[in-house]
């Protein structure tokens, strides 16, 4: 049986593996379509993401880290918006750990979270094209509505708008 644990990022250590596991999703995204390149300098853009990824926690409410076996293999972060809902954020599963549930997992703790802290809604958003998010959040409970905040108008054709209950 595989030993997979959650726990909330607190140690260097943590942090560093998490660290590890954001810039490769972002350099996953950028791979993932043609558009994508650009998009993700958009949303993504040296040196802020680096800045954002070595000040965690910052301004996240959370953040976890999955490991298979003792390795970090996945990570996701929650953050509160100002109409008190929580924003799910960076929901990432190394290649190599996919298949285990990790993602809902993940998702469904940052939503137990949310719950105990009075968050109203669930937000997120993703590619319209990352075919395997956008199921697991129709899965999970989540539909599809507008953008939640101020969007780039050349960022909208690219984008899913979830959001749900916690």
């Amino acid at each position: 049986m595989t030993a997979i644990t959650l726990h909330t990022a607190a140690s260097p250590e943590d942090f560093a593996a998490v660290r590890a596991l954001c810039l490769a999703y972002r350099d996953d995204l950028r791979a993932h379509h043609p558009a994508a390149p650009a998009l993700v300098a958009l949303f993504y853009p040296d040196p802020a993401y680096t800045e954002l990824l070595d000040a965690l926690p910052g301004k996240h409410d959370a953040v976890l880290l999955a490991r298979i076996e003792g390795a970090p293999v996945g990570c996701a972060m929650s953050q509160r918006l100002p109409d008190g809902s929580s924003e799910i954020k960076r929901v990432y599963v190394a290649p190599e750990a996919r298949g285990h549930g990790l993602a809902g997992l993940l998702v469904e703790e940052l939503a137990r979270r949310a719950r105990a802290a009075g968050a109203p809604l669930l937000r997120l958003d993703t590619l319209k094209t990352l075919d395997a998010a956008c199921h697991l959040y129709a899965k999970l409970g989540f539909a599809e509505r507008g953008p939640y905040q101020p969007v780039p108008e050349i960022a909208l054709p690219y984008l899913r708008f979830f959001e749900r209950r916690p």
